[in-house]
């Protein structure tokens, strides 16, 4: 029960902390539209947790999303967050088809991460 309390901790620290990266060009809202600022508000409630690496130690759960996740492909990306995968559960009881459409078209705003830096050894 211990360690539910402390992964639950550290995910209230991860949502109380300001974003980084891509997501911070997108934190403003100031180039969003109606649909997309809905999207990042739906985001940040319920996907930002495992989608978005904190500012600690805790590892990044789902992979970071951008414009080009699963290729980029809106279908796909709207099949997947209201269905889910092995791994992440699906929205479809938890947001209405708009909602979906909404988180999609935020993350067609998020640029690309870059690719991490190769160590040299």
């Amino acid at each position: 029960m211990r360690g539910v309390a402390v992964r639950l901790g550290a995910c209230m620290i991860a949502l109380a902390l300001p974003p980084q990266g891509a997501w911070a060009q997108q934190a403003s809202g100031a180039s969003l539209n109606e649909q997309q600022l809905l999207g990042m508000r739906l985001f940040n409630q319920s996907c930002r947790v495992c989608h978005t690496k904190p500012q600690m130690t805790s590892p990044l759960y789902g992979p970071e999303l951008s414009q080009n996740s699963l290729g980029g492909q809106e279908a796909v990306m709207r099949e997947v967050i209201s269905n889910g995968t092995p791994r992440m559960p699906g929205f479809k009881y938890h947001f209405e088809p708009a909602q979906i459409e909404a988180i999609v078209a935020y993350l067609k705003t998020i640029p690309t991460p870059p690719a991490p830096a190769s160590s040299a050894r």
